[in-house]
């Protein structure tokens, strides 16, 4: 294979066309219902469909420049700042990886806690994707607002269960947006357990609830669609995870979070802001709810599992990322059962952090974040401060397969309307939930006929 045709596949244009032919162009320029400004950029050109874009034009933000010559332990509250929807997960990667420069050892209780706080995380992530921007697109509504009108019941059970999950953010991490109790080492307070105890009705609402989510969700209309992904997650031994395990993949990756620079690269293309992050070995995966369960399904609660089997849903199903909806409502079930779990065990009994003394090292921290594996990586100094820093979020890891998958649906779908196949491009996109912060801007397409 040439280099031309090397760089114009790593690039997301399709070599084979010939010019004469009729082109095709779909554009949406604002993405809606997902976080952030992205857009589409589909061409084909008679049969053959040459450029497949996903496009992330949201301004640099330049976070990890932010960081440097900054004290080590102001990592987490930074890095908070990069996400209102999923704060927890980069603060969670963030101590970690300034615990493990430093060479903390956590008590048990802290570790439970922060699983806890992570736990209120995904019930509201989940939530809004699965209720306010996924659930719109199965039933055939432009929102959440116009879906209501038919399903008031849903959304506002919807509305009730993202409540849940920010009340528990507060109540372990000092507010809902951009938690604050965080810190290196652990927390700057322990929660009360009484106040804690309080959530446990609620919990257990919110989990009934989850479990009618899931056969709410299981009962839309799925396409026949699947793909043969490399899923990238944690896997642990005892435990669904979160914030701790061995990274593996369905095709023999298995190394510790330390290693993780040795076998993922980060790329640089013109058409975006965010960095695509491949696999050195064999370039795209997938990371997020369908990697997690398809690894680690028979680490969930008993009721879990069971309501799972009552729909007939399968470890096998994880091929087909429109039923990624129905996952991320069984994460949410599962992380209701195991908030109650942690807090009828907590006792407030030990410190609320682990004394440390600074020292020069480098640190790597990794957490399921809703959407997938966030790893961070920091060089500190003998002063504390912070030398370099690097950040790797899940949706930059996941956009060549977003890509993927829309190269596909668009042949999958090819002789559709305009209408139908762009619907199942935009669907295609926020079946990743992809984290760009929030935009609702109308969309728009174009044809163009290179010869009428």
């Amino acid at each position: 294979m040439s280099s031309d045709s090397e760089i114009k596949i790593k690039a997301g244009i399709r070599p084979g066309a010939q010019s004469g032919l009729k082109t095709r162009t779909i554009k949406v320029d604002y993405l809606a219902r997902v976080e952030g400004e992205g857009s589409l950029y589909i061409r084909t050109k008679g049969q053959e469909i040459e450029e497949v874009q996903f496009k992330i034009f949201e301004p640099p933000r330049y976070f990890e420049a932010l960081l440097r010559g900054r004290d080590l332990t102001e990592a987490c509250d930074i890095t908070s700042r990069i996400c209102g929807i999923c704060p927890i997960a980069y603060q969670m990667s963030a101590v970690q990886a300034m615990e493990s420069a430093l060479g903390i050892e956590l008590t048990n209780e802290i570790c439970e806690l922060r699983r806890l706080i992570f736990c209120g995380e995904w019930i509201e992530s989940h939530t809004l994707h699965v209720y306010m921007l996924h659930a719109p697109d199965f039933l055939g509504f432009e929102d959440a607002i116009t879906m209501a009108k038919k399903y008031p019941k849903v959304v506002s059970q919807g509305l009730q269960l993202k409540k849940i999950g920010n009340d528990l953010m507060k109540l372990v991490g000092g507010r809902e947006i951009h938690p604050i109790n965080v810190k290196v080492g652990g927390f700057y307070k322990l929660p009360d357990p009484s106040q804690l105890r309080k959530m446990l009705e609620p919990l257990k609402q919110a989990r009934d609830i989850a479990a009618e989510t899931v056969r709410f969700v299981a009962n839309l209309e799925f396409p026949d669609f699947e793909r043969d992904y490399e899923f990238v997650s944690f896997f642990h031994p005892k435990e669904y995870p979160i914030n701790s395990g061995r990274i593996i993949s369905n095709r023999g990756l298995d190394i510790e979070v330390p290693s993780y620079l040795d076998h993922f690269q980060e790329l640089h293309v013109a058409r975006s802001n965010a960095l695509h992050s491949v696999l050195k070995e064999r370039g795209e995966y997938l990371v997020g709810p369908l990697a997690r369960y398809f690894h680690n399904e028979a680490r969930l609660p008993e009721n879990v599992r069971e309501c799972a089997r009552d729909i007939n849903f399968e470890v096998k199903d994880c091929r087909n990322p429109f039923k990624s909806i129905i996952v991320r409502s069984l994460e949410i079930l599962f992380a209701c059962e195991e908030s109650l779990r942690i807090i009828e065990a907590y006792s407030a009994r030990g410190p609320a952090f682990v004394n440390y003394e600074v020292k020069a090292g480098i640190g790597h921290g990794c957490t399921e974040a809703p959407r997938g594996l966030l790893y961070h990586r920091y060089e500190i100094g003998s002063d504390g401060k912070i030398k370099e820093a690097k950040i790797i979020p899940p949706t930059s890891q996941n956009q060549k397969t977003i890509e993927s998958d829309l190269f596909e649906v668009v042949r999958h779908y090819f002789s559709s309307s305009e209408n139908e196949l762009r619907h199942r491009c935009e669907q295609t996109v926020r079946n990743y939930d992809p984290c760009i912060s929030c935009a609702t801007h109308f969309l728009k397409i174009e044809r163009e006929d290179a010869n009428p």
